[in-house]
């Protein structure tokens, strides 16, 4: 594995108050998502810190073992149950890291949004839920929420915490069925998912870019 890369960090023009912390998917960067935080909408005054982390280059099984920017091993096309627990946990640990350091900045943790996309998006649903202070919310996109029944000890984040899941309906990578049960497993654990779905496949479109927007202002009280 390479060393970690420093996070990009995107300042606003006032004193930071909060954080979102971002995830790309497989094969991306922190740049991945840089370029959607304009299309937000948020006021010009808005005191929002924007942090895109990248992941370390590793084999990917799926990939015939090549290397390339991962969170995590995907050893199978079983999403759900041949999971790679030590790949997650390694970058939940990344996750957790950043968290403490937002806190330690000055931000509270009720004030911190993680989002994630693809494998981002498993990452931050575990660093979130495995996370004991309360976040402002948590938004998994295009993504799953592998075997929840292997961690159901470990999750600690209060279950008001907000959860916004988008998945393109004609997603080839991340089946739509997949997500589904993704969903339920997450409001079995008594969490209240907002279930977005739209005409796409592996990817991010207007529609959702908006629908982002409205929860992101929505988490963290922005008017």
């Amino acid at each position: 594995m390479d060393a970690v890369q420093p996070p990009i960090i995107l300042e606003p023009n006032a004193q930071a108050e909060a954080c979102v912390i971002w995830l790309h998917g497989l094969g991306a960067d922190g740049h991945d998502f840089e370029n959607i935080v304009p299309e937000l909408g948020l006021p010009e005054n808005h005191s929002v810190r924007f942090v895109f982390p990248t992941a370390r280059k590793m084999p990917v099984t799926v990939n015939l073992g090549s290397e390339m920017t991962a969170w995590y091993d995907i050893r199978s096309l079983n999403l759900i149950h041949d999971v790679d627990w030590e790949g997650i946990d390694q970058s939940v640990t990344v996750v957790h890291d950043l968290i403490e350091s937002q806190i330690f900045s000055g931000i509270e943790s009720d004030k911190i949004v993680l989002a994630g996309f693809s494998q981002g998006g498993v990452v931050i649903l575990n660093a979130g839920l495995t996370f004991e202070k309360p976040l402002a919310g948590m938004m998994a996109l295009s993504t799953y929420f592998p075997d929840p029944e292997a961690r159901k000890g470990k999750y600690m984040q209060p279950k008001s915490c907000p959860v916004f899941m988008a998945h393109g309906m004609d997603d080839p990578v991340c089946p739509f069925f997949v997500a589904e049960q993704s969903r339920q497993a997450l409001t079995e654990l008594g969490f209240q998912p907002q279930w977005h779905t739209y005409p796409m496949q592996h990817q991010v479109c207007l529609d959702e870019i908006k629908d982002m927007a409205a929860f992101v202002r929505q988490c963290l009280n922005i008017q």
